[in-house]
């Protein structure tokens, strides 16, 4: 039996491969979708097929396949391309949502990560970067983009029937179930009911023309999960995690779920990473390490965000401003900025179908 070369050294090599025409690696830009080691020693590399360009695709496959097999010296390297059906939208219900040039869904597979904090930074950062951008508050039971943004006593105006104008703050229009039954009102909703609700939201906001519908998920893998994948066309999917083991598990579970439907993972962001003394510059990992890698190694994703935890960014948003609008300079506004380059990259393949 062949001696089996480090699972390290495989993603290492793969983030090597850049896209072709881009700067951006095919990890980051999400196409890697599975790394699977083989019993003899080989690897077995599955690829998301993002164009309908055939050709740009087996280029991708031969770089790897070089990366793979001429650097590294493995002998066996099987290339797999999963296809996306070109009718898959039209058979499951997913449209392009009208004026909105791409969504990213903003989800985890546990609460407490800090999933709408990401979300609710990352919308001010692609704004900060000359983007239109909408935030979709999908998280039924909990919703908390009204308070991050200081906008819970506000109602979204009508447009006549079932349409109505989304809230703008910071450069983003915001809607949530929130601004519908006040800041403290429980939701006690049976599953058809929040799928109901994420459809109107989708469907029924005027959100004008945007480059990015940034999309609040709930946790877990449930209803207004389901909903949005059936509903539109998703362009990508961010994971966020702590580094603690019961976080990761969970998000791995997300992450399959998201495979099962067909939503393409752009990366895991790994928020609560560190956090660093602003007095000594000591680095303390308080909720352990390597979470974002780990996900990222089991699953074939890469790692597009570590964001340090700091008492200010739980503040700002308590306060109803994003820490990226409150502070730009902060060291978390600044990783949070990254994160909006990085998803920003990530759409250039589709753009380039």
């Amino acid at each position: 039996m062949a001696k089996q070369v480090p699972i390290e050294a495989v993603f290492e090599a793969i983030g090597r491969v850049t896209y072709p025409g881009y700067a951006a690696d095919i990890a980051t830009l999400g196409i890697v979708e599975q790394v699977t080691p083989l019993p003899d020693g080989g690897f077995s590399v599955m690829l998301r097929q993002a164009t309908a360009r055939d050709e740009v695709m087996r280029t991708v496959a031969e770089r790897v396949h070089h990366a793979l097999a001429h650097d590294l010296g493995i002998a066996k390297v099987e290339m797999r391309v999963r296809r996306i059906d070109p009718e898959l939208g039209e058979q499951t219900g997913r449209v392009r949502l009208e004026g909105t040039k791409y969504i990213v869904a903003v989800a985890s597979g546990k609460g407490g990560v800090g999933k709408s904090t990401v979300a609710a930074n990352l919308a001010c950062a692609l704004a900060q970067l000359g983007l239109s951008v909408g935030l979709l508050d999908a998280d039924i039971y909990g919703p908390s983009i009204p308070m991050m943004f200081g906008t819970a006593d506000e109602r979204p105006k009508s447009a006549g029937g079932q349409n109505f104008y989304p809230i703008e703050k910071y450069g983003v229009k915001l809607i949530s179930i929130g601004y519908f039954l006040g800041e403290k009102a429980p939701v006690i909703w049976r599953g058809p009911m929040v799928m109901g609700a994420v459809r109107q939201f989708l469907k029924d906001t005027l959100w004008g023309t945007q480059d990015f519908l940034i999309v609040d998920l709930p946790p877990g893998t449930g209803d207004a999960q389901l909903t949005l994948a059936q509903q539109v066309a998703i362009d990508g999917v961010l994971i966020v995690t702590t580094p603690q083991d019961v976080a990761v598990l969970d998000a791995m579970r997300a992450v399959k779920m998201f495979r099962q439907v067909h939503c393409p993972l752009l990366g895991v962001v790994e928020n609560m990473s560190h956090f660093e003394c602003p007095d000594c510059g000591e680095r303390d990992e308080l909720f352990g390490r390597g979470g974002g890698d780990t996900i990222a190694m089991q699953e074939g994703i890469g790692v597009l965000g570590r964001i340090p935890i700091y008492p200010e960014l739980r503040g700002a948003g308590d306060d109803g401003m994003p820490l990226v609008i409150k502070s730009p300079a902060h060291p978390a506004s600044a990783a949070f900025l990254e994160l909006a380059r990085r998803v920003t990259a990530a759409m250039a393949p589709i753009e380039a179908n």
